[in-house]
């Protein structure tokens, strides 16, 4: 055990802690023109591809350049100068979850969005504006997709790398307190309100021609790779809210199936059954009608607009009888901002209430020094047999339930060194 001399510890510095919140919705941003997609396919392909893929760096800017390509084909010609809807959306979202904190709160929280790839709103943009108006607490809240164990671990890369370059040098960090919500796949009144979703389509759309048995049920989520280079990759988040999602549903309408809207890049193994193959499932079964309902984004983007659409006119030449609906995600229903502010609102609490805690990055150096515990040989000697026993106790006592064999190892290894 190294004592660390007290005035290494962080204390709370009244005069330096705002009490008020900024809460930092993360999601993708979507190019509006054509002349930046080379630029957001290179940082998604950094980002994202990084992540899985066994493809070296070099290859970034020109893969960039030709996807940006195959980009302008598929939204200039066939989709006739698409523009994505996505950021507005995401904007009328920020507006509606501020709204509803205000409600509560008042001034003391602001809501701010930050897009991975998108200027003027790229997360270093946005914090540094954060910082510029006073805020010393954050809520991280990657709003876009709710794998976001994964797609949020590049929002807290994209954070974390801007919170090295908004360090002004002075030795207090700006940032007291921080606060991250990781995901809302298990949250029940989402859920319930996609459920709620597919079942009014139905109801006012298709019961009047097609029997609940033969009316087939595509749940959309966002395709994962699965093998992730170690990193969680959001299949065990999206599986469950799919889960979840379904067992509302099928005890009326048994032509259920998840479908995973894949980038399908080669060498990459991704999540099954993708969007095609789970319809054509369901029609093998007897559907007459196919409802494709993304449970894995809130926010529309060209994967739930375009990738769908193209993938339903590639069904319907096949399956020229059956009928297809196309749902949108919850987008900026009232409900649904209502709710997503009612999901931080204890981590908000938490945060108003907290002194704050001011960090010194200048003694970084200093503390990893007495952590490698090189000019603390006495020290440690005189501990170490008092150590041996300590872990001792807590080994009898059970303290490490199933981590015995765990608990042993680290015994022995403490004899031994």
């Amino acid at each position: 055990m190294v004592a660390i001399p007290r005035t290494l510890l962080s204390t709370p510095d009244q005069s330096t802690t705002d009490d008020r919140v900024a809460v930092l919705l993360m999601g993708y941003g979507e190019v509006e023109s054509y002349e930046d997609f080379a630029n957001y396919n290179e940082q998604a392909l950094n980002l994202l591809t990084a992540k899985f893929a066994p493809v070296p760096t070099w290859i970034y800017p020109p893969l960039a350049k030709l996807l940006a390509l195959f980009d302008r084909h598929e939204w200039d010609h066939q989709h006739d100068h698409f523009i994505s809807p996505h950021n507005s959306i995401f904007e009328r979202q920020r507006e509606g979850i501020e709204r509803h904190l205000q409600a509560k709160w008042g001034k003391r929280v602001s809501v701010f969005k930050a897009f991975n790839f998108c200027a003027p709103y790229l997360p270093q943009q946005v914090l540094a504006e954060i910082q510029s108006q006073g805020f010393t607490k954050l809520l991280i809240y990657p709003l876009l997709v709710v794998d976001s164990i994964f797609t949020s671990g590049i929002a807290v890369e994209q954070v974390n790398k801007a919170l090295a370059q908004t360090f002004t040098g002075e030795d207090n960090h700006w940032l007291k307190s921080t606060r991250y919500m990781p995901s809302f796949y298990n949250q029940p009144d989402y859920i319930e309100l996609l459920a709620r979703q597919v079942t009014n389509k139905i109801q006012q759309h298709l019961a009047v021609a097609h029997l609940p048995s033969q009316t087939g049920i595509v749940l959309m989520n966002h395709g994962c790779p699965h093998k992730a280079k170690g990193f969680t990759s959001g299949i065990t988040e999206s599986q469950l809210l799919y889960d979840a999602v379904r067992e509302r549903l099928i005890y009326n309408y048994p032509l259920i199936s998840i479908g995973w809207l894949n980038h399908d890049t080669p060498m990459i193994e991704w999540t099954q059954p993708n969007v095609t193959l789970a319809a054509q499932n369901l029609m093998d079964l007897g559907a007459t009608a196919v409802v494709f309902m993304p449970i894995g984004f809130v926010t529309e983007n060209h994967e739930t607009l375009l990738d769908v659409e193209h993938i339903i006119s590639h069904l319907r030449r096949k399956r020229p009888d059956v009928t297809y609906v196309q749902m949108p995600c919850v987008n900026d229903n009232d409900d649904f901002a209502a709710m997503a502010a009612g999901w931080v609102d204890g981590l908000i609490t938490d945060l108003i209430g907290e002194q704050g805690t001011v960090v010194h990055p200048s003694q970084r150096a200093l503390l990893a020094e007495d952590f490698s515990g090189h000019h603390h040989d006495s020290a440690h000697n005189g501990h170490h047999h008092h150590h041996g026993h300590h872990h001792d106790e807590h080994h009898h006592n059970g303290h490490h339930g199933g981590d015995q064999g765990h608990s042993q190892e680290h015994h022995h290894a403490h004899h031994h060194h």
